[in-house]
């Protein structure tokens, strides 16, 4: 009956978004639609992740400031910045808040921490986040085709003509459940 004052509530929402994405995630059928349904939590799960790598590198270069400030001032450092299970993702015309589990959250965000301080370069960036994409397709949406990660990275490399394989590794998708997969 109240129904319509939960619309805007993200406490709601945030339960809402588990609660699907571990509805998908314990589907045992095969249906079409169960691969429907899988592939479109693959895309809000792809989404995710590309943002919340980016939240790692952006929060990563505020802490450094913020960190580099207080040592100049004799002031302990702030705390780490921590990612979040959830990610706001636009879908269509409407926000929806989308969760992610906390070891793949925190896995995305040290490696956009880890690509924002230098730690690793582009090509090991999309690698390794391609990888985690991997294990989450394969592992807990049981896809049969890995979504890609990092597309805008990917796009960012190709127009500055960086190669995409070689000392650094392949960006290619790969399609053995195993490859890749730490």
């Amino acid at each position: 009956m109240l129904g319509f004052f939960n619309k805007n509530n993200p406490a709601e929402e945030m339960k809402r978004a588990v609660a699907a994405y571990e509805k998908v995630v314990s589907l045992k059928s095969d249906t079409h639609d169960a691969r429907i349904v899988r592939m479109r939590m693959g895309m809000l799960c792809r989404a995710h992740l590309d943002k919340t790598f980016i939240a790692g590198a952006e929060q990563t270069a505020l802490w450094q400031e913020h960190a580099n400030l207080a040592l100049m001032e004799g002031k302990p450092a702030p705390d780490l910045p921590v990612p979040s299970k959830f990610q706001k993702i636009r879908a269509g015309e409407t926000d929806i808040y989308v969760y992610l589990p906390e070891e793949h959250a925190n896995e995305a965000f040290g490696l956009g921490a880890k690509y924002q301080k230098m730690e690793m370069t582009a090509p090991k960036a999309i690698e390794a986040m391609q990888a985690l994409a991997n294990q989450i397709s394969y592992y807990d949406l049981r896809l049969k085709e890995p979504f890609q990660v990092m597309n805008f990275l990917r796009e960012e490399l190709a127009s500055q003509d960086v190669p995409e394989s070689g000392e650094e590794g392949s960006l290619s998708t790969p399609t053995d459940p195993e490859a890749g997969v730490r």
